[in-house]
């Protein structure tokens, strides 16, 4: 597969970033590496890209990707009102499998599909999504796969079902079982409100609830 770049070889390496970074700014699509299942990525500030991705994952605008971005500052560049408690949420558990939903900053020039005024936010762990996301800029990420199949863990698996809708492939070897959870943080924003867990992948619940020591809505 000549889209297909295995990152463990430093010269791949350096030929699959480039044109990695060459594909998101033309609005296409490159599959990634992360700390939990692969990802399919493009501009979050392209919309043509951003329904691309949308398109090749069979799914709606009712299903808006998520957002990858290089690092906690970016978080508040992102998001107009970051709560406290999803400040010690990230300390603990970014960069990791840990994605938020926060209310987006109203300036901001993208268009994710139908996100009701919120973007959900995460910071991956893992060396080539890190790179990549610090020369790019923030990314739409969604998993790598068909909606209604599982998941890909590798490359591979991606490539099969994405094929060429996707332009580049970057292969970090097999990613985690399970996906990032999701918490939604807008219920913190209003008095007696509660985070609530909305997927739980790799961090727990209890592992949410002991730190922030707060009832959560499941």
């Amino acid at each position: 597969m000549d889209d297909l770049y295995d990152c463990a070889d430093e010269a791949q390496l350096l030929t699959g970033m480039r044109m990695a970074r060459v594909a998101i700014g033309r609005g296409d699509l490159v599959v990634i590496p992360t700390d939990t299942v692969y990802g399919v990525a493009a501009d979050a500030f392209q919309p043509d890209a951003v329904q691309k991705l949308i398109d090749a994952k069979g799914r709606t605008r009712q299903s808006p990707p998520p957002v990858l971005i290089p690092g906690i500052p970016t978080l508040d560049a992102l998001a107009a009102t970051v709560p406290d408690e999803v400040r010690t949420l990230v300390a603990e558990f970014w960069p990791g499998g840990l994605t938020i939903i926060l209310p987006a900053q109203p300036s901001l020039s993208w268009d994710l599909g139908e996100t009701q005024g919120t973007v959900a936010l995460r910071m991956p762990s893992n060396r080539i999504a890190l790179e990549l996301l610090s020369e790019t800029g923030p990314l739409a990420v969604s998993s790598a796969n068909s909606t209604g199949l599982p998941a890909a863990r590798t490359a591979e698996a991606a490539h099969e079902m994405l094929g060429d809708s996707v332009s580049v492939y970057l292969s970090d070897g097999e990613g985690g079982e399970l996906a990032s959870t999701i918490v939604d943080a807008t219920g913190l924003l209003v008095e007696g409100g509660k985070l609530r867990i909305v997927r739980e992948g790799v961090i727990s619940a209890d592992a949410i609830r002991d730190l922030i020591g707060a009832d959560l809505c499941e």
